[in-house]
């Protein structure tokens, strides 16, 4: 499953837009929020939660331990724990053979249509 990625210059991010970009429920993110003690969100006065973009990077890393690859909470917060640059440089490698393969999809999409 692809993971949507649309850069912009925002400095927060709802709750609802992070979960639209990274494709899970609102619920789902604030369940990790509660598992993972890193991922820590700024909150208003109104208690609206603002996610920064190391906040979106955090997800993705738990998004690629749990959903991707598969593990469970206790041992995708053990890794992160454990090996955080390991976590981090394999969820960004993720990220990138995703979006490669989405180009090499689109390319050979274009390519069909010119046989």
């Amino acid at each position: 499953m692809a993971l949507k990625s649309e850069k912009s210059h925002k400095l927060y991010y709802s709750i609802k837009e992070v979960a639209q970009m990274m494709n899970v429920s609102e619920s789902l993110l604030r369940y990790w929020e509660t598992e993972f003690p890193h991922l820590r969100p700024k909150t208003t006065g109104n208690k609206v939660r603002q996610y920064t973009e190391k906040n979106i990077e955090q997800i993705r890393v738990i998004y690629n331990l749990v959903k991707v690859r598969g593990f469970k909470i206790a041992n995708a917060r053990k890794i992160i724990n454990e090996n955080r640059q390991g976590a981090d440089k394999t969820a960004e490698v993720m990220n990138t053979l995703t979006s490669v393969r989405d180009q090499l999809k689109e390319l050979k999409l274009q390519l069909d249509g010119m046989v």
